[in-house]
């Protein structure tokens, strides 16, 4: 083989060799550059921790403290008799709503109305001998003692028809106000004394609501303010207007005794069910408050996470009254404060934060 020959045979081979090995070198050159300005740029713009926030904005709060009650019928008393008898009727139906004055029970007065009786026809004698010694008295024949014997028998025998007549009136136990029976214990036929409940009567036209609130309130619930309750067996709101409020407080639960009434037109409320009663104490026209969460207790207070300009400054705050899921801030925080309300144990001083969802 001559020397031109193999001169044209390794030229190519060299040539494309040198093409490799200049591509890898400025292929490792490329990947090590990359390599480096990778971390540069994360250097130079760290993620911040992801949050949710809220921002302050002044509204009205009202404060209110929820205390557990009792439903007191407006008037309820037991209906007994006075008088040791037999019933002979019972017109008294149970469950049944009456008026003031309806008959419920007679008892047996035949003894009493025969007494009755024989008083009356003495007292017929007893006029008639009254107004024959006066004629006498006015002529002077007789003495004015015989005239005032007559006329104190016929005093005497009057006080005892009274007498026997507020007997029989007794016999006739009627129902003492209008409202509704309870169950009848007796029937007719049985003999009972002053100590038998007969039935008993209720008056639930209006409704007391009986509670007792702290002594750190007792100036705060006044006469005539209107209060809230709900019932355990149902959501329905009603309303009650205090009237009455006790003289002293409990020796025992340092708790004064209020009481409210509640008109009750539908019958709806019954005396002995628990309410729940919420006491509206003030209000607050332009208050700011926070989510509970976003509050971090230690030992000299409260402090809240604030976001500026993307990093977390921790603001000492005093809180105020509470209500259901928030707490309102009376000192430390202003409207327009971002306040950082998740992720608050991976949050520090100066942390850079991203804002994930605010309100």
């Amino acid at each position: 083989m001559n020397k031109s020959y193999r001169h044209r045979l390794y030229a190519p081979l060299l040539g494309a060799v040198t093409f490799a090995l200049l591509a890898a070198v400025v292929a490792a050159c490329t990947t090590k550059a990359e390599n480096l300005e990778q971390p540069a740029a994360a250097a130079a713009a760290p993620a911040g921790v992801p949050v949710d926030a809220v921002i302050l904005q002044p509204h009205a709060i009202r404060e209110e403290l929820e205390v557990t009650g009792t439903l007191v019928a407006n008037q309820a008393v037991d209906i007994v008799s006075e008088l040791t008898r037999r019933i002979v009727q019972v017109n008294a139906r149970e469950g049944s709503r009456v008026k003031k004055g309806t008959l419920l029970f007679r008892l047996d007065d035949a003894d009493l109305q025969a007494q009755l009786e024989r008083f009356r026809q003495q007292e017929k004698l007893a006029v008639l001998n009254e107004q024959r010694l006066k004629d006498l008295l006015e002529k002077e024949a007789i003495a004015q003692q015989d005239y005032d014997e007559a006329i104190t028998n016929l005093k005497v025998l009057q006080a005892q028809i009274n007498e026997v007549q507020v007997m029989i009136d007794k016999t006739r136990i009627v129902a003492p106000f209008d409202g509704q029976l309870g169950m009848i214990n007796t029937h007719p036929g049985a003999i009972v004394s002053v100590s038998t409940v007969l039935t008993d009567i209720e008056d639930n036209s209006q409704i007391k609501v009986e509670f007792s609130i702290p002594e750190k309130y007792t100036n705060v619930i006044q006469l005539g303010s209107e209060q809230h309750f709900t019932l355990a067996s149902d959501d329905q709101p009603y309303t009650a207007r205090v009237f009455a409020k006790g003289a002293s407080l409990s020796q025992d639960t340092r708790t004064l005794l209020v009481r409210a009434l509640a008109q009750n037109p539908a019958g709806t409320l019954l005396p002995g069910q628990s309410a729940r009663i919420t006491l509206g104490l003030s209000t607050s026209a332009n208050a700011l408050s926070v989510p509970s969460q976003a509050l971090i207790p230690s030992a000299g207070g409260y402090t809240v996470f604030v976001s500026r300009s993307h990093q977390v400054v921790p603001v000492p705050v005093t809180i105020g009254q509470r209500s259901a899921g928030s707490v309102e801030i009376v000192k430390g925080l202003n409207t327009g404060d971002t306040v950082i309300v998740s992720n608050l144990l991976r949050l520090g001083p100066g942390a850079p934060v991203a804002i994930a969802s605010i309100k």
